[in-house]
């Protein structure tokens, strides 16, 4: 008979325990005591995660064991407790109350009555001693957490070296300037006081608090880490480099050390997660993803369909709900800008999604995982970087590691997810293995797209690719003369593929990871720089390493911010004609008449030249709206003064970052296009304006999301309707997807490199400081002053 215990592995229900999970619990202890040939006096064994059937204890210390652990997994037949694999009693159906079968005392009635009202409450009654790894930070703590000298109420050591190393980031201060602050303190305090006597002291004691950094020695070339197996080699067993030069010892010493040529540096990320619930400040927090509520608005992941997807799909991971999920980004970093050599480092970046929205994705909640090191960008060559951290996500989601939670006071078995990845369209590529350029750039659309190559300009145009995504009975699907000429669409939206097609896609091309590759095939990568393939796959990313890649609704996440300064900067260039910048060229007039049907956009037959188009703004208009924009004002800490962006001589606008072109594109575009351009080419870009600000709300309701998607295929046909087919590079095809991430992933803000940007430009702005004071810098201080910053912060929650 098939048996009917998927209460087992569903304890939770908005951060309590289930009433169907306690039934079931009191079903499964009166079949335990049912068989006395497998107790031993009045104890039973405990099948909970930490137990494992190997120890006796009283049917009340596993009823707590059980709403505290779980069931290991997979023990819907309970066989170390006398029931048989083929003939099992009918049971498991049967909901037997405390009350009927057996006289408890009031004491357990009460704690199982406080169980099924609140989890946390089981957990504040039964105490438990931290682990040794716990205990070991605490002691450390406690140490460190001595007054200055007796008697002082305001600060301890460790207090005071978290402070003055926030100052020494926040304030880009030099070591000189540290160590010399630190001397006038210890000049002012009493003779018997704790004060750390410089830099190298005050690191020393945050390094003892338990973040261990790795480093690791790379091939100049990027082939390979010297690590695992490999650790022994002196030479690439790709390229041949050495693995050393040759450094001399002190002046007039014999003695010479080997250096590695190239390093990375590895911040493991488990003893950071493990910090996250030996910290009061965030254990609590670390749960409230298990609260949220299906009222059909999405405020967070844990509401997405991914996220329950995820859960439905590993009940065993989804039953212990402080399981960390996490989300991965990376992006090219150099330090050194404009005063420097050219440099480019990447670092790899991990973020828990476990916290709620106030506190998720803030600067303190980024974990430095790893730095690939420069000069040059790794491109494909990142999985080689990226082995060390799937190693440890590996061994997080197969086995796990202990932890304590100190808001429940006790330890438990913890694992981790990565959710997806976070990164820009070029990054995208590095990360997935998809070619984000050419024809098949649409990682979404994949090979079954009607993207073509304009014959003059030589550039990829996604013009006209959008009609397909309309309803069925839609008339531009009919129309012949507003698009490609004589073109009617009949077919609909390519299918997206799931992670087991596209495994299975890459498997049968016979594409390899980068670390697979025999040695003949990497040094012919190395010769050509790259490894094509007649599809988009230009290799098999080193993530389907990871056991339950192939399951999720998604891996690698469009960015939104990219997009949008895409789409603005082609936009907003056009409508002003910006020399250099515009998508209308003689060239694109040309072509456009090639395609379409735009008799008012042809040249004139005796002097050869276009005519203004609609869409564009003539030197007045621009002196009207860059006037316009230059006295704008913004509340403080809204956006940047757009009016340093603005330059009259030249009837442009340069300078705008990110933000700025999210501003511009949400909030201005719409009011400053007003009385400039026709009605109907004003309102398409205003749908197109609303679309992105809809999209990126914080709150996001499905009702809403369901409607953006019907309307993104109108607003990108009506564009294809106004703008020339060279407007329309890849940038401006990929919305028509973001629409469906957000209905799959949830809100935005979790997912876009804002968060990212902003703690890297905190990073660079402390090396740059470095750089001003010394007069020379290297990638080794960017490691050590990213090593001291998240050091810091993790003392700080």
């Amino acid at each position: 008979m098939s048996l009917d215990r998927g209460w087992m592995y569903r304890r939770y229900a908005q951060g309590s325990l289930t009433g169907e999970f306690m039934d079931g619990l009191e079903v499964f202890i009166h079949y335990a005591l049912s068989r006395p040939d497998l107790m031993i006096g009045n104890k039973i064994k405990c099948p909970c995660t930490k137990c494992k059937n190997k120890k006796f204890d009283t049917p009340m210390t596993v009823r707590v064991h059980l709403a505290k652990n779980g069931f290991i997994p997979r023990y819907h037949i309970w066989t170390m407790h006398g029931e048989a694999l083929v003939q099992v009693p009918d049971v498991a159906r049967r909901i037997v109350t405390i009350e009927e079968d057996r006289e408890v005392n009031r004491y357990e009635t009460m704690v199982m009555d406080v169980a099924t009202a609140q989890f946390h409450n089981v957990d504040d009654l039964i105490e438990e001693s931290p682990n040794p790894t716990a205990q070991h930070l605490y002691d450390m703590l406690k140490a460190a957490d001595r007054e200055l000298w007796p008697g002082c109420k305001t600060h301890t050591q460790l207090s005071l070296v978290a402070r003055l190393m926030s100052l020494k980031s926040d304030n880009n201060m030099s070591e000189r300037c540290f160590d010399q602050i630190l001397e006038l303190i210890k000049e002012i305090v009493p003779d018997n006081n704790l004060v750390t006597g410089d830099f190298y002291s005050a690191k020393k004691l945050l390094r003892g608090m338990g973040l261990p950094v790795e480093k690791i020695d790379c091939c100049r070339n990027n082939c390979m880490l010297f690590w695992g197996d490999d650790e022994s080699l002196n030479e690439c067993k790709f390229c041949d480099a050495n693995r050393y030069k040759e450094s001399s010892g002190p002046s007039g010493s014999r003695q010479r050390r080997l250096v590695a040529v190239s390093q990375m540096h590895y911040f493991p990320i488990t003893p950071r997660l493990q910090r996250l619930y030996a910290s009061k400040a965030t254990a609590a927090d670390m749960r409230w993803h298990a609260t949220s509520v299906n009222d059909g608005v999405m405020r967070h992941p844990a509401d997405s369909p991914a996220w329950k997807h995820f859960d439905n799909t590993f009940p065993d991971f989804a039953a212990e709900v402080r399981n960390v999920r996490l989300g991965l980004c990376t992006d090219g970093f150099s330090p050194f800008n404009n005063f420097g050599k050219q440099y480019s480092s990447w670092p790899i970046l991990l973020t828990p999604y476990n916290l709620p929205p106030w506190m998720c994705m803030r600067e303190q909640h980024i974990f430095l995982t790893a730095v690939v090191p420069g000069p040059h960008n790794p491109k494909d060559m990142i999985d080689v970087f990226l082995q060390p951290l799937i190693a440890e996500l590996s061994h997080l989601w197969e086995v796990g590691v202990q932890a304590y939670d100190i808001s429940l006071k006790n330890n438990f078995q913890m694992r981790a997810a990565l959710l997806w990845t976070i990164s820009d369209f070029p990054a995208y590529s590095m990360l997935s293995g998809w070619s984000t350029a050419g024809r098949l750039a649409c990682p979404r659309c994949c090979d079954d797209t009607d993207s073509f190559r304009l014959p003059l300009s030589g550039k990829q145009s996604w013009f006209d690719c959008h009609r397909r995504f309309l309803p069925t009975d839609h008339p531009f699907r009919r129309n012949k003369y507003a698009f490609i000429k004589n073109a009617q669409v009949r077919k609909g939206p390519p299918q997206t593929k799931n992670g087991y097609q596209l495994l299975a896609e890459i498997e049968g091309l016979g594409i390899k990871k980068v670390t697979e590759l025999t040695v003949e095939e990497t040094r012919l990568r190395i010769s050509k720089r790259q490894r094509t393939y007649e599809s988009g796959w230009r290799k098999k990313s080193i993530f389907w390493d990871l056991p339950y890649w192939s399951s999720l609704l998604i891996r690698h996440n469009l960015d939104v911010m990219h997009i949008e300064k895409n789409v603005f900067d082609n936009l907003f260039n056009t409508i002003m004609n910006t020399k250099g910048k515009t998508k209308d060229t003689a060239k694109s007039r040309e072509e456009l008449n090639r395609f379409c049907r735009r008799p008012e956009l042809e040249a004139n037959e005796q002097t050869g030249k276009y005519p203004k188009a609609c869409y564009m703004l003539d030197n007045d208009e621009k002196r009207i709206l860059l006037k316009w924009i230059e006295g704008l004002r913004f509340p403080d800490g809204y956006v940047s003064s757009l009016g340093r962006c603005v330059n009259l001589s030249t009837l442009q606008m340069f300078g705008m970052k990110s933000h700025d072109c999210h501003v511009m594109m949400q909030r201005v575009l719409p009011v400053a296009l007003k009385d400039l351009l026709p009605f109907n080419v004003w309102k398409t870009i205003t749908d197109l304006c609303l679309f992105f600000k809809d999209l990126t709300s914080p709150n996001i309701q499905v009702d809403n999301l369901l409607q953006m998607q019907k309307n993104i295929p109108v607003i990108l046909c009506k564009l294809e309707r106004i703008f020339p087919p060279s407007f329309f590079d890849s940038m401006e095809h990929l919305p028509i997807h973001l629409a469906d991430e957000a209905m799959m992933a949830g809100p935005v803000q979790y997912r876009w490199m804002y968060p990212f940007e902003r703690y890297l430009g905190k990073l660079k702005k402390t090396v740059k400081n470095k750089a001003k004071v010394e007069g020379s810098i290297t990638n080794a201080y960017l490691v050590e002053e990213a090593t001291a910053f998240c050091c810091y912060y993790s003392i700080r929650v």
